[in-house]
Parts: C-alpha cells; structure tokens; sequence
C-alpha cells in the first residue's frame, strides 16, 4: 500500500468559505484524490492539514501555526513509510500580519521540503517523494476573513513562479493549481467544494505518475 501525507492549512481542511464548517472527507480534495486513486492502486491518503498554518512563520493569535518548527519532522516519522509528501502552503504567509512577498514563501516552503528530507524515519523505510502544489493566488479577500487578508492579493503575485524555482532547485514534484483552479468566489481565499474536486482529479492524474 502506498501512503500519502498531505501536509496542508485551510484550504486543504475544507472551511467551507464564510463559516465555521468543514467539507466532508469525500469532498475535500484529498478525498477526492483517494478516491480517483483507489481505482487503480491501493492506496491510503493522510491529512494533516491545520487552519492558519504558515510555511514558517508564527501567527500571533494562535499557537503552532508554524508549519516548520511545529513537528513537520515528527509527523513524517509518525506516519512512516511514506510514499510521497503532498505540500500545499503559502496562502495564509500574506495574511495582514505578515508584510512577506512571494519570495519570501518560496524561502519558507524551501525549509519545509527540507525538513521533510531530514525527518529521523526508521533506516530500512524510503525518504518520500514530495509534491509541492502552489495554491490559487488570493483575489479580494471579501466577508468575515477580509480584514486578515486585507491587501494579499498583492502580496501573493508571483507565488507560483516562485514556488516552481524552488522546487527545481530542492529537485521535488510540482503543480500549480492556478492552471485548474482559481480561488473561491465566495471569499476569495480558500476553496468552493466544486473546486475541491476539480483539483483533486487534476492531481490524481499526477500522483499516479509520481508513485
């Protein structure tokens, strides 16, 4: 069986956009991703996925939003053997708080992916593959988020480009989910559940190469 750790925040957790819930399983991309895998392969996809986590930063209001220092390391140990580790952070790096450009998330996803390279896994169990998936760019942040978002869209530009550099210089999978997707219409920061599926059939056809 090939296990997969998605390693993520909100929009991967499934908020559904302008409240407090959470899309089933089955609806969430990575639930969609299993699913369309488990067609062919037998596989079995883990979540890890916290609201307001960062790549490497802190957020001030809430504690272990940092998504290096917080057990990334340990979490791999934890869910070993892994096949591949799928990343899809960076949004929550532009909220106000933060005055970071997209350079500045490419540095910290970099830390990420090299944390997850150096994670104390057990010697006979195989350091896994990493995906990086750079999310959707921001739109207007509107409704009960905006004022933690206020001005991201401008921060965030560039994110994937910057994003797809690092990653061919760490030598890891990538996918820009931008090129099926773009952010929701209802908030302009996380996922619409259509858009939960359409991503997790779009990287379905990518894992299966990947594994």
């Amino acid at each position: 069986m090939h296990q997969i750790l998605v390693y993520g925040d909100s929009l991967t957790w499934g908020i559904i956009p302008n409240t407090r819930r959470r899309l089933a399983f089955e609806a969430r991309w990575p639930g969609v991703l299993e699913h369309d895998l488990l067609t062919a392969q037998h596989v079995r996809v883990i979540e890890d996925c916290l609201n307001s986590r960062r790549t490497a930063w802190e957020d001030p209001y809430k504690p272990g939003r940092n998504g290096l220092v917080v057990g990334i390391e340990q979490r791999i140990e934890i869910n070993s053997p892994l096949a591949l580790v799928i990343v899809m952070l960076g949004t929550n790096d532009f909220q106000s708080m933060h005055q970071h450009n997209a350079w500045h998330s490419s540095q910290g996803l970099a830390s990420v992916v090299r944390a997850i390279r150096r994670a104390p896994i057990e010697p006979d169990m195989p350091v896994p593959e990493v995906l990086v998936v750079a999310p959707p760019p921001i739109q207007r942040p509107k409704g009960l988020i905006a004022p933690k978002f206020q001005g991201a869209e401008e921060r965030c530009v560039g994110l994937a480009q910057a994003y797809e550099q690092v990653t061919a210089e760490q030598k890891c999978a990538f996918f820009d989910a931008a090129k099926v997707t773009s952010s929701s219409m209802v908030d302009g920061v996380h996922l619409d559940a259509d858009q939960h599926a359409t991503l997790g059939h779009a990287l379905a056809k990518l894992v299966r190469s990947l594994l």
